[in-house]
């Protein structure tokens, strides 16, 4: 028996769902009943009140599937699989900032812990960060966190000054201006996609700066036939997947998320034969990460 084979019959005797994002390893996406960004993997989450959901992806994300489905056993393959940009927003840290700061909006990035969550008014994804951060008062003083980036590019993009968290994704951070106008230069009629993320010198020279979610739909739905894409190299195999007649090219060197390649094929299996390592939070705790996002979903359904 092969191990998706044993992953198989372990799925349906624990009448278990697996989700997997979009940059896991290809046989993690191949063997997950649905693949997605953060935000539509927890989504899936709530609506398919599966008994156990097995979250293929870093740890911010399988809290967040478990903040809003607490019914379900929420396991995390791997529990090494965390998210360093996530990590830099410290609780403690923001709660002091509150404190200090009590007329400024907290907006986080969804990328962030369940107990970073609980100490701010609103959070937002890189899909929908633009309209969210659109529809808030021009004259409102927000802290944007934890990705200075991501802030900065929506800063120019809607002339807002909102102050900005000093934090940002590794790898994302690592595409340079040079990488993208190499790619151009060898692929001169391809779509430059990258992810909002990128430090803005490099979203300036990209044709669209999307989420995952967009990058995929923009693809799915575009005339052209060739794209360069700016984040991390596992969605290409989605891409291919789903548009076997178009061609995409990764950045060189390729973008790759140590923390998202963390996750194999024998974590799943272990994880659905011992039902553990399962993602545990304080009721309190989960209430409270809970309220921001639900202000999220109320804002832009």
């Amino acid at each position: 028996m092969t191990l998706e084979e044993e992953i198989e019959s372990l799925k349906q005797q624990r009448n278990a769902v697996i989700l997997a994002h979009n940059y896991t390893r290809p046989e993690i996406q191949d063997i997950a009943d649905f693949v997605g960004d953060s935000l539509e993997l927890s989504r899936k989450a709530a609506e398919c009140r599966a008994p156990v959901i097995v979250f293929c992806g870093v740890r911010f994300m399988a809290e967040t599937a478990k903040i809003l489905s607490p019914e379900s056993t929420v396991l995390h393959p791997n529990p090494y699989s965390g998210c360093p940009m996530a990590d830099m927003a410290d609780p403690d840290a923001v709660a002091e900032y509150r404190e200090k700061h009590p007329d400024t909006l907290i907006v986080a990035y969804v990328n962030t812990t369940a107990a970073t969550k609980t100490a701010v008014d609103l959070c937002c994804t890189s899909g929908n960060a633009e309209k969210l951060i659109a529809s808030l008062p021009p004259e409102r003083k927000i802290l944007f966190l934890p990705d200075a980036n991501l802030g900065a590019n929506l800063n120019a993009k809607l002339n807002r000054h909102m102050e900005l968290w000093p934090g940002c994704c590794p790898t994302h951070n690592r595409i340079m201006p040079e990488h993208v106008l190499a790619a151009k230069e060898k692929h001169p009629d391809a779509l430059v996609l990258v992810h909002p993320e990128c430090l803005p010198a490099v979203v300036r020279l990209a044709d669209r700066a999307l989420s995952t979610g967009g990058m995929l739909k923009f693809v799915r739905e575009s005339a052209c036939r060739e794209f360069i894409i700016g984040t991390e190299c596992g969605i290409l195999h989605r891409m291919q997947k789903e548009n076997p007649d178009k061609a995409f090219y990764p950045l060189e060197p390729a973008v790759v998320c140590p923390n998202m390649k963390k996750i194999t094929l024998e974590d799943v299996l272990f994880c659905l034969r011992d039902m553990t390592p399962e993602i545990e939070l304080p009721e309190d705790v989960r209430r409270a990460a809970k309220a921001p996002i639900d202000r999220m979903l109320k804002a832009l359904p």
